[in-house]
């Protein structure tokens, strides 16, 4: 029997990998801004469907386990590979503990509000529990993010459907005292740069090529397609939320889905949306953990990551690539007990979307690259998405603050040692550790 995944289990992971806490918290951050709030989410779907597309011609012309470093090392070389793989390797680990801390949090009210003690014990056994869980297998995780989608979209669905009853039109007023206010390039601006997180991760399924069943067909189809449900399932949730409660309101609302449930439905449905919420966080974090040790185990088959990194248990699984990973996101969770660090957390998360961003725009050069020296018929319609995503990726980094922008990058400089060892070192040496 194969252990290959096949299209509703990548969907499901197009899915998960995107539809993460952020769709939790979205209605009340964008509330200050009214109806300019849906034109951001235009505008960043708009990027995010560009980019699925680029991903997915990229993936059919080279399906092979890796995702953005292989399309990078494929058109500029070993050298830009390794530093776009070794950036997508590290944030994809890097960023995940915010996952684990959300997931704690929304368990938390079912559980009396235990003290954050507790709440690490939680992180930490979700974190071991999902790392053993991939360890099993790519086919296991796989099917595992099915089912944690299938529960994650059914409320996604069902909530937005019962606030479209109460929809008040007169809920999208802007709030002048919370929203920034002045030209409208600057407030589209701002709230395309919100919701651009929802996103990030769009290429995640990509890591998996070697993983997947007939990769150039499954891949293409289930991104795109995943990424469209994504973006239709951010808009109408924003959209009933924001009609349903006063902007001024829904602005100050630190739980929006569970105010949201108390409005229609009443009782204790907060209970309910919180446990949502929590196996939102865990589906999504269960994406990235798959992703990592997939993008680990690229980088170690081209020569990239020592050798070691290569090695798979009896099930398949890249077994250091999800342990180091593992290992690693332990003292962030460590460190985030301490409340004080908590906008160091949101900094991380800031830094992330950047770094991201740097992968993004290697893989669109990448993309023309290799397009334009095929001797094919040439494809508009992707060419077209390169553009716009190529426009897309450099607006949001026009946004974004210099020294955000420079602190980002040392994601990617952090790979200098490894890249050192593995060019530099003598042989002898590498042989013993490689």
């Amino acid at each position: 029997m194969s252990s290959k995944i096949g299209f509703w289990s990548v969907f499901a992971l197009v899915a998960g990998s995107q539809i993460g806490s952020s769709v939790f918290m979205q209605p009340a951050i964008l509330a200050p801004y009214g109806i300019y709030a849906m034109f951001g989410w235009v505008i960043s779907a708009t990027g995010a469907i560009s980019l699925a597309l680029i991903f997915s011609w990229l993936c059919a012309k080279f399906p092979k386990t890796g995702g953005p470093y292989v399309y990078v090392q494929e058109a500029f070389g070993q050298t830009a590979g390794f530093f776009t793989g070794w950036t997508y390797w590290v944030i994809s680990w890097v960023s995940t503990p915010v996952l684990y801390i959300a997931a704690a949090a929304y368990l938390s009210p079912l559980l009396n509000n235990p003290p954050i003690q507790i709440l690490l014990l939680i992180e930490l056994f979700l974190l071991f529990s999902l790392t053993a869980l991939n360890l099993r297998g790519v086919s296991a995780a796989g099917k595992a993010e099915f089912f944690l989608s299938l529960l994650k979209i059914i409320p996604l669905i069902v909530i937005p459907i019962f606030a479209l009853s109460f929809f008040n039109i007169d809920n999208f007023m802007i709030d002048t005292t919370n929203a920034q206010t002045g030209k409208l390039s600057d407030i589209l601006g701002s709230t395309a740069l919100l919701t651009l997180w929802g996103f990030i991760g769009v290429e995640t399924v990509t890591t998996t090529a070697g993983s997947v069943k007939n990769p150039s067909k499954t891949i293409p189809l289930a991104l795109v397609s995943g990424t469209m449900c994504v973006a239709f399932l951010y808009i109408i949730n924003s959209f009933s939320i924001m009609g349903l409660m006063p902007g001024a309101l829904l602005s100050q609302s630190r739980a929006p889905y569970v105010d949201a449930a108390q409005l229609i439905f009443g009782g204790n449905w907060h209970l309910l949306i919180s446990l949502i919420a929590a196996i939102t966080c865990i589906g999504t974090a269960n994406a990235w953990t798959l992703s990592s040790g997939q993008a680990a185990l690229g980088l170690a088959q081209d020569g990239l990551l020592p050798a070691f990194f290569n090695k798979k248990n009896k099930n398949g699984a890249p077994f250091w690539g999800l342990m180091t990973s593992c290992i690693g996101i332990v003292p962030i969770l460590l460190l985030t007990m301490n409340e004080s660090l908590t906008a160091q957390i949101n900094m991380i998360i800031d830094f992330s979307v950047t770094a991201f961003l740097f992968v993004y725009l290697a893989s669109l050069a990448a993309f023309f690259k290799i397009y334009f020296r095929e001797k094919n018929p040439r494809q508009l319609p992707y060419l077209l998405a390169g553009i716009l995503g190529s426009l897309f990726c450099l607006w949001v980094l026009w946004e974004t603050s210099i020294t955000t922008i420079i602190l980002a990058s040392l994601f990617c400089l952090s790979g200098l040692p490894v890249y050192f060892f593995l060019n530099k070192a003598p042989k002898a040496i590498k042989a013993r550790i490689c």
